[in-house]
């Protein structure tokens, strides 16, 4: 394989492990109108969608609208458990800075959930301003758009690409932008069987850890300062951002 001229990160579960924490929000919110649904269906059903499509799927599946003071409500609780208790993937701060092509972030986040969420951990001045979302684009993951949006801001041609994701809407968006797709199953949220469900949506290779990812990128040439990487704190305090 020829090595990537970009590497396109998706955020939550591949940069910070805040998947759990974020539906662990969503479920309690719902749960103090009387709508329920557990972690694990939540997990299961809105990993990686844009939020648009998770309360579009919700509104059908509860058959009401959500109130209007919902989507408040669910960012106030989700930013207080990311404030007590996000913390970085394991070994992607070392990760990023070793890579010397172009990388950037294209996430079904929002801008504010990703400066917030990023700045949190030190990995918001490692990106920007190259850090892309969902409502850049009119279809989000698992449309090919975003990706696509992503490349051409980066000026590298699909083929060039290589997008890391830990969803099943990442790889199928990557999939359908025709870029090459690893899959990432490091974060707390992935339990057993993930990386064949990744697989067998077409992910090339699946990994459970970022120095493994190094690893693999090394073979195929990629440029990288020093050939082993360890394993980067849980939080990079000189990249710190203001909330």
């Amino acid at each position: 394989m020829t090595a990537p001229d970009l590497v396109i990160f998706d955020c939550d579960g591949v940069l910070i492990d805040s998947e759990g924490l974020a539906h662990q929000a969503l479920v309690e919110t719902l749960g103090d109108y009387g709508l329920h649904i557990t972690l694990e269906e939540a997990l299961e059903k809105y990993a990686g969608v844009s939020t648009a499509s998770e309360t579009a799927d919700l509104v059908a599946r509860f058959k009401t609208n959500l109130p209007p003071e919902f989507k408040e409500k669910k960012t106030a609780r989700r930013n207080q458990l990311f404030e007590q208790s996000l913390k970085s993937i394991p070994g992607i701060c070392d990760f990023v800075d070793a890579l010397s092509c172009k990388k950037c972030i294209a996430s079904s986040s929002t801008q504010e959930r990703l400066r917030h969420s990023l700045g949190l951990v030190g990995l918001w001045n490692r990106f920007a301003p190259h850090i892309f979302d969902a409502a850049m684009v009119n279809n989000g993951k698992p449309a090919p758009d975003l990706f696509l949006f992503a490349a051409d801001q980066m000026g590298v041609p699909p083929s060039g690409c290589l997008v890391i994701e830990d969803s099943v809407a990442g790889v199928r968006a990557a999939k359908a932008a025709n870029m090459r797709v690893f899959g990432f199953t490091g974060a707390s949220h992935c339990g057993a069987g993930h990386a064949d469900i990744l697989r067998r949506e077409g992910a090339e290779q699946v990994f459970v850890h970022m120095n493994e990812i190094a690893e693999a990128l090394h073979s195929e040439s990629l440029p990288t300062r020093g050939r082993e990487l360890l394993s980067c704190s849980n939080l990079c305090p000189t990249d710190r951002i203001p909330s």
